[in-house]
């Protein structure tokens, strides 16, 4: 049998169980659980109804824009023409290049957590796809890290833009911001969030599309969220 720790002993004495409870309300329990000395990420995950009416399962795969940001510090590396590169340098980018970084990624020389390309350099990227797909660096125009606008792309990202997917089972996750945050920034990048989700939700989907919500914190206990 696994041993749980004393921290984890005493928030289960918070735990709500199965019951839902408002999103302010499940936030500040999310922060006073948040006892590790880092700064702890807080997280939304979903489960969303995939079955159609036709056309097999739904699949997720968007961007969102969170108002307050995410907290999270992205190495942002941008893939372009030479004659772009001290356009890239000057967005604020960490890792800059055009066929020197493309060497540097067949080399499995990896040091960034986002990659940004422009169309132009998209058909040498490609072949390595089977290295960056994997790890989730692969850019794709649908999720804004495929642009000629380098400057706002960078921007985005080192603001707080999340990709989000669902998973076979349904199953969705993000970061919505960071325990530092207020409890206002949480609820208000929480809600926006749901927004945006429902936002997704095609045609051929009958009934509701997101089925349950919790919020929980990285070393935390997760909350169940009602509707407001």
């Amino acid at each position: 049998m696994k041993k749980r720790s004393k921290r984890y002993k005493i928030l289960l004495k918070s735990s709500q169980k199965d019951k839902k409870i408002e999103t302010k309300e499940a936030i500040e329990l999310v922060k006073k659980n948040s006892t590790s000395k880092f700064d702890e990420s807080v997280d939304v995950s979903l489960r969303i109804n995939l079955k159609q009416t036709k056309g097999g399962d739904f699949s997720l795969r968007t961007t969102v824009n969170l108002p307050n940001g995410s907290g999270k510090k992205n190495k942002i590396a941008v893939l372009c023409e030479a004659d772009k590169v001290d356009e890239a340098k000057k967005s604020g980018a960490d890792v800059f290049g055009s066929d020197d970084l493309l060497e540097k990624i067949a080399a499995g020389k990896l040091n960034f957590t986002k990659l940004i390309c422009t169309p132009a350099m998209m058909g040498k990227i490609g072949k390595h796809g089977k290295v960056l797909g994997p790890k989730g660096l692969m850019p794709n125009p649908k999720l804004g890290t495929v642009s000629n606008d380098i400057a706002k792309s960078v921007n985005d990202f080192k603001k707080g833009l999340v990709e989000i997917r669902n998973d076979k089972d349904g199953n969705l996750s993000s970061t919505i911001g960071r325990k530092s945050f207020s409890t206002d920034k949480l609820a208000e990048n929480y809600k926006y969030f749901i927004d945006c989700v429902k936002k997704e939700k095609p045609d051929t989907i009958k009934g509701e599309f997101i089925k349950n919500s919790f919020i929980t914190s990285t070393m935390g206990i997760s909350y169940k969220v009602g509707a407001k």
